[in-house]
């Protein structure tokens, strides 16, 4: 695509935009817009004139009605918490901030659709409450859903610990309403499970990372709330073995299988050696380890009798070397906690680089295996820390740095570690994103890894819908 030509946000058009927010709502001062410039892992440096944060919906339509006009290149943001710089503006673009946070409201509750409509500012915790009050559940859960919210998790189609059983954000939504880059308001907000009326545009914005149109609201997907869980953790040798264990679980439990987290025990220990109030719950250590939950919506369903048939069977199978069943509420957070630690525990360890990858959930033993050899052949005193969603075939293989080793040597091997991991991802007919998106941190490598009639599709689409190029520019293409 060619480079767009930019116009000069002038301090007219600054008080314009004020003027539709209201003066308390346009941020200008560096102390007031800094906590719009983060990034989780601080990889980027972030400016901007102005932080507008609207309140309605025909108040975005009225901002991006004069950005379009006056071709001002806009960033729309959520909770401000997305991994690959897709929430970011660039240096030197001028580009301004539009913070859905003051959008927060439930505009509807139907409990016999099973479905709710939120606006794009709610957290994803304050959906799921919402779900919860409704006697239903909504699934998407990921780490960070006390901040993350409901726009951005649909505009990077997240995914996190549910999708083996509910699927991804994409699966979780019915509606958009959507202001397009014009100022047009597309309201897609219907909860039909079935509308075959030609092109689905819904899943055009969803993943679109904001580059397409601003999702100001969303029907969103509801299912029969769980009255019993049941989590347990398994010590494996091998992720092969854990893949093994998994099939077992779903050959008994089918549907009820709703979380299963590979984790390797290099990234255990970071977890018990950095993070508070959580504690190795075997007695010896194991390479690697399945954590699972089963879930019924039956009070009478004897799920803990279940889990430990499986879990005796495949111990007398040779498969898993030891297990653990929660016996109580308190216990599952605590074997919850060492998955859910696993990131921010690998940050006093030194430099990491992080990939957010899929395969067929076939080939992920065959993966792992692979990508560790391929990296350590790259830099032998790395430290290779795979986990993640062996469910659905999406692993965060992430490497730290040598163990007292110097910062700067392992960075500079960046290229190379990103290239061993990528190369087998591709290899094995994945993706170099499951979760995360594009953003800014990975659009180069998208060029060079997509399909090129693909991107030359996406490429037609973003012209067609965004011809000025002034949504979220420098993302995904």
């Amino acid at each position: 695509m060619n480079e767009p030509r930019y116009g000069k946000l002038t301090r007219e058009l600054m008080a314009a935009f004020a003027d539709i927010v209201g003066p308390a709502n346009a941020l200008t001062e560096a102390a007031d817009t800094a906590r719009y410039l983060h990034d989780w892992r601080e990889r980027t440096r972030a400016e901007t004139p102005l932080v507008l944060r609207p309140g309605n919906t025909d108040e975005v339509s009225r901002i991006m009605k004069i950005a379009d006009r006056e071709r001002i290149p806009v960033v729309p943001q959520g909770g401000g918490t997305g991994l690959a710089g897709g929430h970011l503006p660039s240096e030197g673009l001028g580009e301004i901030i539009i913070s859905l946070e003051r959008m927060n409201r439930l505009r509807d509750v139907d409990t016999a659709g099973m479905s709710l409509t939120a606006e794009a500012g709610m957290t994803l915790q304050v959906v799921q409450d919402a779900a919860e009050n409704a006697g239903q559940y909504f699934g998407l859960r990921i780490a960070s859903q006390g901040s993350c919210m409901i726009g951005g998790n649909l505009s990077t189609n997240a995914g996190g610990i549910g999708v083996i059983a509910y699927g991804n954000a994409r699966s979780l939504c019915l509606g958009l309403e959507v202001v397009l880059a014009d100022g047009r308001i597309w309201n897609g907000l219907g909860a039909l499970r079935k509308d075959n009326t030609g092109y689905d545009l819904r899943d055009l914005f969803i993943g679109a990372e904001g580059t397409l149109g601003i999702i100001t609201a969303a029907t969103l997907k509801l299912h029969a709330k769980p009255a019993r869980t049941v989590t347990a953790l398994a010590g494996v040798a091998s992720p092969d073995a854990a893949l093994t264990l998994l099939s077992r679980l779903i050959k008994s439990a089918g549907p009820g299988v709703t979380a299963a987290e590979l984790m390797a025990r290099r990234a255990i220990e970071f977890t018990l050696r950095h993070a508070a109030d959580v504690r190795d719950p075997m007695e010896a250590p194991h390479p690697w380890y399945l954590l699972t939950d089963l879930s019924s919506t039956s009070e009478d369903s004897d799920l803990e009798q279940l889990l430990e048939e499986v879990l005796s069977g495949a111990i007398e199978a040779g498969e898993v070397e030891d297990a653990v069943v929660a016996s109580s509420l308190a216990q599952a957070e605590s074997l919850w906690a060492l998955r859910e630690m696993m990131s921010e525990a690998q940050k006093p360890e030194g430099a990491s680089l992080k990939h957010d990858v899929s395969v067929p959930v076939a080939n992920v033993p065959a993966f792992i295996d692979e990508a560790v050899a391929a990296v350590l052949a790259v830099d032998p005193g790395c430290r290779p820390v795979p986990f993640g969603h062996i469910g659905d075939g999406n692993i965060h293989f992430n490497i730290s740095q040598p163990a007292g080793g110097d910062t700067a040597s392992f960075l500079a091997q960046r290229d190379a570690l990103h290239e061993a991991v990528h190369t087998l991802v591709l290899k094995y007919g994945g993706s170099i994103s499951a979760e995360h998106g594009i953003g800014s941190y990975k659009r180069d490598l998208l060029a060079k890894t997509k399909d090129p009639v693909a991107l030359a599709m996406m490429r037609a689409i973003k012209r067609t819908l965004d011809p000025s190029g002034i949504l979220n520019p420098g993302k995904i293409l």
